[in-house]
């Protein structure tokens, strides 16, 4: 079957089921909203054949998994690991001053593109295969984040778990703009540094230690961190509490982002190596996430390969690129599982008013992830 044309004449059900995901508004830290969309999409897995477990959580919204089961399987090995996330960055009641509508081969959104137009893709591929009574050679998992865009210890145990039984992993993040794969992503730390001093009157500062002084000696070093392309970002930054006292504390929240993990490694040696500039001045250095990288292996080249090969048999050309931002796919990279990431539809303006994804690209790599899943 021509699944391109197959997609294609169903473009308005594809549209229709993104517009449904788009107005269950689902922002990250709103976990009665993340759980009503999270709901939605359990009823459409169990609709496809699907058997669906949700995992309670207390303070994000509850995490699904749903297996999509050919029957009896040679290898109990043998399984794709979809990665969706229902979680969005726009507070509920955005859609009021950022609706969803369609114009020309452009539909606007919020969080249309980053990624509940993955989650639309994966139900519309699993409805067909259902629909069309068509068996894939492999078990297929569905695993749907609701916490995606923050981070969540939960949820990375429980990618690293199905991961670790997958022989492949299929995440439907967006494309690179012009629609290429994401094959190497940063990986990232998020690092607090407290620094602690000693507080004297400001008429006698000689008798204090400023820890702001010394944060700033602190941040000054960190440009010897900047190399090759590590960056070392202080999104955040304070202490002290008035002008006319010599601050006792100080702190920054640091984001710095590598492409090896070797680089994670040398950046957190030299941070937790620093000495104090000030005398009588203490650090500590605390890790308060990270990501690690997705790095480019023989596997997920091999994999990527064999994707562009299905992908060329539906008369679409596919390009691998990198990014700099991280995403759930490099979790199970990490782990050596062969991994394809930015399968999801090409479009611009991720977290911005200007969010939108391209209607063909949306048709067509839905039609590629029901080939994916097929052929895999």
């Amino acid at each position: 079957m021509d699944l391109r044309s197959y997609f294609r004449s169903r473009q308005g059900e594809l549209v229709h089921l993104l517009k449904q995901l788009v107005a269950l508004e689902s922002p990250t830290n709103d976990k009665k909203a993340v759980d009503a969309c999270g709901a939605f999409v359990a009823r459409e897995l169990r609709r496809v054949g699907c058997r669906v477990a949700v995992h309670p959580q207390k303070d994000v919204g509850d995490l699904i998994t749903a297996e999509f089961s050919p029957g009896r399987l040679k290898d109990a090995d043998d399984e794709i690991l979809v990665l969706t996330h229902i979680d969005t960055v726009w507070p509920v009641g955005k859609i009021a001053k950022m609706p969803f509508y369609v114009q020309g081969n452009r539909l606007y959104g919020p969080g249309a593109l980053d990624m509940k137009a993955g989650v639309a893709m994966v139900l519309a591929a699993l409805r067909s295969l259902h629909g069309l009574n068509v068996k894939p050679s492999k078990r297929i998992t569905v695993f749907v984040n609701s916490a995606e865009e923050t981070g969540s210890a939960a949820a990375h145990d429980l990618i690293r778990k199905l991961a670790r039984r997958a022989s492949l992993v299929l995440c439907l993040e967006p494309a690179l703009p012009g629609g290429a794969l994401k094959l190497e992503r940063k990986g990232r730390l998020v690092v607090r540094l407290d620094v602690r001093g000693r507080s004297a009157h400001a008429g006698s500062p000689e008798k204090g230690v400023s820890a702001i002084e010394e944060l700033a000696a602190q941040i000054a070093r960190l440009r010897r961190l900047r190399t090759g392309e590590s960056t070392v970002n202080v999104g955040l930054a304070g202490g002290g509490e008035k002008a006319n006292v010599v601050a006792e504390s100080a702190w920054a929240v640091l984001d710095i982002r590598f492409w090896k993990a070797k680089d994670r490694d040398r950046i957190l040696k030299a941070l937790r190596e620093s000495a104090p500039a000030l005398r009588g001045a203490r650090l500590k250095v605390a890790v308060e996430g990270q990501t690690p990288p997705m790095e480019k292996t023989r596997a997920s080249e091999r994999l990527f390969v064999r994707a562009q090969e299905i992908a060329a048999g539906l008369g679409l050309a596919l390009k691998g690129g990198r990014t700099g931002g991280g995403s759930d796919a490099s979790i199970a990279s990490g782990l050596g599982v062969p991994t394809l990431d930015g399968l999801g539809p090409d479009g611009d303006g991720l977290h911005s008013d200007h969010e939108h994804l391209l209607v063909p690209s949306f048709v067509e790599r839905t039609a590629l992830l029901t080939e994916l899943l097929k052929e895999l």
